[in-house]
């Protein structure tokens, strides 16, 4: 009876025996993928925190020097390249700084003398705290800058807003310019009352809400990206804003005093966005939402005063389902600006907002077909 009980009672065993097993090899399994998975964010955070964007030196390699320069009540910060040609300024788009273009200075380096110019509320220009956050002003003082560094009469290309501002330099200081390339500017759909038909209206308020009422000011990049989760949701992938927003942190912490870089964003435009919003000032948004930024500013009749030839270029634009255009000018409002040219040039491109980003090659031909062989 003794043997019978003790095999029975080892048979009983095995199961239990068995089971602790099985729970060891899912230990086991379960450190391995934890181990596994803390190494590979602890690399990914390195990859990110040490981070350094190429065109960084590409842009020094080319002959491009940072410089400041002192012209009214401006301090504007600006990059210059070697004189290899006549002079071109290029002005950024909102939201961003001179580093936008980095992709093509090289490249424009070789036949040009570049001016890369952080316009205010952006970059590293400073100004005086009340300064007037207004096309005219912000307009005048360029003109300054033009005349104080480069001297003689230039071609300018400019980007959304900086095509606005590019406008207002063909309209207003036709001295000062030899032809002009106005880059998907938003002209019309930046004025009353179309503004409010537009996509960028939210953007502008989240800039009127901050300069309203303080709130972010300490911090607009992460302001931004809380206040327009949705936007990197659909352009960088969903819930990317909380993701986003702790490597940026972790890049500062790593990185002191550096604009933020984040390597894991594909879209370039994106990229360069994160860098341009940790110094932008949202008083220039806010004059958009306000509509003081266009007051003494009218665009139709700024368009007619311009006597320079002036190469109009067009990117991609939508309307969205609630009615909203998504882009800077819906194809009537570029016919309206063409038809208010006295030498115009429509150029139509299957592009991305930011030209010289999304189609970098592309838009030095543009420049260089339209500035050096069209224009005598």
């Amino acid at each position: 009876m003794s043997g019978t009980t003790n095999e029975a009672a080892k048979t009983a065993a095995r199961p239990h025996s068995r089971a602790k097993r099985v729970w060891i090899v899912i230990g086991a399994v379960v450190a391995v993928i934890a181990v596994a998975a803390v190494t590979t964010f602890a690399l990914v955070k390195h990859s990110v925190d040490s981070y350094v964007d190429p065109w960084i030196q590409k842009v020094a390699d080319a002959g491009y020097t940072e410089k400041t320069a002192q012209v009214n009540d401006v301090d504007f910060s600006y990059v210059e390249g070697p004189d290899n040609g006549p002079p071109l300024m290029l002005l950024h788009a909102q939201l961003m700084d001179w580093f936008d273009y980095s992709r093509v200075m090289p490249d424009l380096a070789k036949d040009y003398h570049v001016f890369v110019v952080d316009y205010q509320g952006h970059g590293d220009t400073t100004y005086p705290e009340d300064y007037p956050m207004t096309a005219n002003q912000i307009g005048t003082d360029l003109g300054a800058f033009m005349d104080q560094e480069i001297g003689e009469p230039a071609f300018v290309s400019g980007n959304s807003s900086g095509g606005l501002l590019t406008t207002w330099l063909a309209a207003n200081r036709p001295d000062a310019v030899r032809a002009v390339a106005l880059e998907d500017p938003p002209l019309f759909a930046s004025e009353y009352p179309e503004i409010e038909n537009t996509v960028a209206i939210k953007a502008f308020k989240s800039s009127y809400d901050v300069a309203k009422d303080a709130a972010g000011n300490d911090d607009f990049l992460m302001y931004w990206l809380e206040y327009n989760s949705a936007f990197f949701d659909k352009n960088v992938f969903p819930g990317s804003a909380t993701v986003i927003k702790y490597f940026v942190t972790s890049y500062r912490e790593a990185n002191p005093g550096e604009r933020v870089e984040l390597n894991f964003i594909s879209d370039e435009t994106i990229r360069l966005l994160m860098r341009g919003l940790e110094s932008y000032d949202p008083r220039f948004g806010a004059a958009f939402y306000d509509g003081s930024w266009n007051e003494g500013f009218d665009h139709a009749e700024a368009l007619q005063e311009i006597t320079a030839p002036t190469l109009l270029i067009h990117a991609n634009f939508s309307t969205t389902d609630e009615g909203l255009l998504n882009g800077a000018m819906d194809q009537e409002q570029a016919d309206e600006a063409m038809s208010l040219l006295t030498d115009g040039t429509y150029q139509r491109i299957d592009s991305e907002h930011v030209v010289h980003l999304d189609h970098p090659d592309e838009f030095v031909s543009m420049l260089n077909e339209f500035f050096l062989d069209g224009i005598k």
